[in-house]
Parts: structure tokens; C-alpha cells; sequence
């Protein structure tokens, strides 16, 4: 019988009489003295439960008054992801705006991931997330942009555009901090541009904090602008990409989410054909080309040229070869 079980068992002894037996748990459970004892001090330590010895009825007992039921016990993929995920952000976080925080949210997480059947422990070296590409991020520069962003104040931001290779200066007004694909975003309005814009937190070089106040942007405009097309490159103005992938990338791809909007269906030959709104191409091409020889753009003729002629080019790097 798992741990777990193990803890109805004797929550659903503890409700049915007025105090129960060492014997009868051992019975009941199928367990040694020890393990009954250590299932005990466990759900009265790290659960909760409101335990105690009845020395005059010669057995445990709920402690009358008390109310008492056992947390969820059982997590789901989604639920372990989140879990673990919330672990490894705290633990990569640098000392700074959050630093006084950060312990007992790790404390608190660890004791979630113990409620289960096996130890945090067991968890953390079984299950493992891996992340990749991401971008480290300056300490310093994330804990400015942070304060900025909660006491709603103006930001000069020194950001690096990785196309042109240059610096520029910029101030922003910040809206709100977005981890996306294991890389930190800001959501700003740019008063050089007089728009919404999304900022590469890695690529700002520096930060200094204005005494100007931030200008508010409403969240459903915030919605509409950033989040409207593809990924974190997106804007107002959205097109739709449709693509058509070979039957054995398919069988990967139909199963994929590229956009919380997209539209996937198989063709009569077995080719998965997928929609996805964008607006800035930067990213879906990237995505695009990862597959290679295995995805055709049908849909929109700007898109498929552009695809077509970075494979051209990639092409072209192994031609004199």
C-alpha cells in the first residue's frame, strides 16, 4: 500500500470512532508498528492533522474542535511541471527585489512536493526540466526594471537591436514582465516610437529609473497589440501562415501548440496542415526552418519567399564544398 493510501486509510479511521488502536492501524494498514508511527508524526508535522494521543481511550483520535481534511495529494503532469518550474526560477533568482522572499516560497513549494507519495527529493532527482536557450539576464538590470515596473515609474532603457548591431536609447513606459520561452520579455510603451513594444530583457544593456511617472495602458489594449499575433514578436496587425507538413513530422507536429489559436487538420494524404495567426515573422521562421525539408509555407506568398530564400542561403554554405 502506497504512503499515500496509507493516509486515507487512517484519516478514514480517525472519522469513524472516537479513538482507534495502535493494533487496529497495523491491522488495517498492513504495516509495521514504526511505519504507522512515522505515517502519524508525518500527516501531524508536515499535513496538519490534528493528531493526538487519547491515553484514557487507549488510542489516537482527531482533536475534538478541530477541522481537519487532507490536502490534494496527487499531482498531474501539468501540476508537477508548475511545481518544479516555480523551484527552479526561485533557486536561479539573484538576491535582489524578491531576496527576502525567496526562501520561504522555496520552503512552501517543497512541502507542496512532499504531500505526495515520495519526497521532494526523490522528485527533483527523477524528474528533471531542462531548459534550453535560455539568455542569461543581468541581475541588476532585472531588479531595475522590476522596481520601475511595480512603482509604475518611467525607464531609460539602453537596448541593444541584435539586427542593426547598435545601442539605442529608449524610454519606456513598463507594462509588465513576460517569461516566455525560458527568456524574460518587457511589455512597454516606447515614447520614442509612441507604442506598444516587447524588449529582450537580456539584450538591455543598462537600465536608469525616471522620476517621470509610466504611462497606463489599458490590459485588454495590452492583450490586443502584444499577445494578437505570434509568440512574443506580435502585434495589432495579424496575417495567417498556413503550413503543410511531410505525414512523419505530423505525427509530432499535430500534437504540438505553436498558438493558442491555431487550426490544424490532415489532408487525404495523411499531411498535417496547421494555421497559426502571426504578425512579426521572426520567430515563425525560426520555427519553420528548424523542420527543414519536412514543412512547405502554402500561405502567404511573402512568408513562403522568405523561407525559401534562407534555405537558399543555407544551401549556399555548403555548395563550394
Amino acid at each position: 500500500m502506497e504512503r499515500t493510501e496509507r493516509f486515507l486509510v487512517i484519516d478514514r479511521l480517525l472519522r469513524s470512532r472516537r479513538a482507534i488502536p495502535l493494533a487496529r492501524m497495523m491491522e488495517e494498514l498492513e504495516v509495521s508498528r514504526a511505519t504507522v508511527k512515522r505515517d502519524l508524526e508525518y500527516m501531524r508535522d508536515r499535513l496538519g492533522a490534528p493528531i493526538v494521543w487519547d491515553r484514557a481511550l487507549g488510542g489516537y483520535r482527531y482533536e475534538e474542535g478541530e477541522r481537519f481534511s487532507l490536502p490534494g495529494l496527487w499531482f498531474n503532469a501539468s501540476e508537477v511541471h508548475a511545481l518544479l518550474t516555480m523551484e527552479h526560477l526561485l533557486s536561479n533568482l539573484q538576491p535582489g527585489l524578491l531576496g527576502p522572499h525567496i526562501q520561504p516560497l522555496r520552503r512552501r513549494i517543497r512541502n507542496l512536493l512532499e504531500q505526495g507519495d515520495h519526497s521532494a527529493g526523490e522528485i527533483a532527482r527523477r524528474i528533471r526540466i531542462t531548459r534550453l536557450a535560455e539568455r542569461p539576464v543581468d541581475p541588476a538590470v532585472f531588479e531595475t526594471i522590476a522596481s520601475g515596473l511595480l512603482q509604475r515609474r518611467r525607464l531609460l532603457l539602453h537596448h541593444h537591436h541584435r539586427g542593426r548591431d547598435e545601442t539605442i536609447p529608449r524610454e519606456v513606459s513598463p507594462q509588465r514582465l513576460v517569461h516566455y520561452r525560458d527568456n524574460w520579455y518587457l511589455d512597454a510603451w516606447c515614447h520614442l516610437r509612441k507604442g506598444l513594444r516587447s524588449f529582450a530583457v537580456d539584450a538591455i544593456e543598462g537600465v536608469e529609473p525616471l522620476e517621470k511617472p509610466a504611462r497606463e495602458v489599458p490590459e485588454a489594449e495590452l492583450d490586443e497589440v502584444v499577445r494578437a499575433g505570434y509568440g512574443i514578436f506580435s502585434g495589432k496587425q495579424t496575417r495567417k501562415a498556413v503550413l503543410r507538413f511531410s505525414r512523419e513530422a505530423s505525427r509530432w507536429v499535430s500534437r504540438e501548440r505553436w498558438h493558442s489559436e491555431q487550426e490544424g487538420r490532415f489532408d487525404e494524404a495523411g499531411r498535417y496542415l496547421l494555421t497559426v495567426p502571426y504578425s512579426s515573422d521572426t520567430e515563425l521562421v525560426m520555427d519553420i526552418l528548424r523542420h527543414g525539408p519536412e514543412v512547405e509555407v502554402l500561405e502567404p506568398g511573402e512568408l513562403r519567399e522568405k523561407v525559401r530564400r534562407a534555405h537558399c542561403r543555407a544551401c549556399g554554405l555548403y555548395d563550394g564544398r
